[in-house]
């Protein structure tokens, strides 16, 4: 695979950027602005730990499975993935084009004795360096360039390593759901989705196997009121995607 070299300027829309960056403070608060973030977030760690575990054969009662391995956390936002990924042993870099997200992320790790790499900006960050885990979660429909964003994370992965990315789907649900009722009712920030931007499954795995990646599972994070959030084979809200690079 062609190695890729790409600019802050190339994937970061510096309205996201400034969008996010004004929820900052209370980023950490479960029940301000980022509590959806909260609600998903327990989510998000099962299937990763599903997919770490069976990608690399680990113990699945381990308490630190991750131990050894470097992580990155592209679009970290204040590190509400980062943590968790370094109390499972991982050494974490987060990256976020939001400047106030860092210094919020930064505070809270140091608070709780977690030594996570923290940087500003976006794929670029990284540029050189390799990863045998790479998360970006609900970040790709914010970006300008997905494809390039996509190439950039590719890039950034070892051979043999993992990538997992979520993303809402482009369907009638997901604008119900995310833009009518989420943004509509105040549950989730208002100007945080644009419809038009959000991939189908399709087009994300066309994106990731085109940047040399193998897709390994496509799986659904749906939304009912008696389970809440849980992992699904419905597609039609927001879904996973787990790939490797040969």
């Amino acid at each position: 695979m062609t190695s890729a070299t790409v600019s802050a300027e190339t994937t970061v829309r510096a309205e996201e950027a400034a969008h996010f960056g004004a929820l900052a403070k209370d980023w950490w608060d479960p029940k301000g602005s980022s509590a959806m973030l909260h609600r998903l977030n327990p989510v998000r760690l099962a299937y990763l730990r599903e997919e770490a575990d069976r990608h690399w054969s680990l113990d699945e009662t381990g308490f630190r499975p991750l131990e050894g391995r470097r992580a990155l956390d592209m679009g970290c936002g204040a590190g509400l993935l980062c943590e968790p990924l370094a109390r499972l042993g991982a050494a974490v870099t987060g990256v976020d084009a939001a400047p106030e997200n860092i210094d919020v992320a930064s505070a809270h790790a140091a608070r709780g004795g977690l030594p996570i790499d923290y940087r500003v900006g976006d794929v670029a960050a990284v540029n050189g360096e390799r990863f045998d885990l790479v998360t970006s979660m609900e970040v790709i429909e914010h970006v300008s360039d997905p494809a390039a964003f996509v190439l950039g994370l590719a890039s950034a992965l070892a051979p043999g390593g993992l990538m997992i990315l979520s993303t809402p789907n482009r369907t009638a649900l997901s604008r119900l759901a995310m833009i009518t009722i989420g943004e509509g009712t105040g549950q989730i920030p208002r100007g945080t989705h644009d419809w038009n931007s959000f991939l189908r499954p399709a087009e994300l795995t066309r994106l990731m196997e085109d940047a040399g990646l193998s897709v390994l599972d496509v799986r659904g994070l749906n939304f009912t009121p008696l389970r809440g959030f849980h992992l699904s084979d419905n597609l039609a809200l927001d879904y996973f995607v787990s790939a490797t690079r040969p």
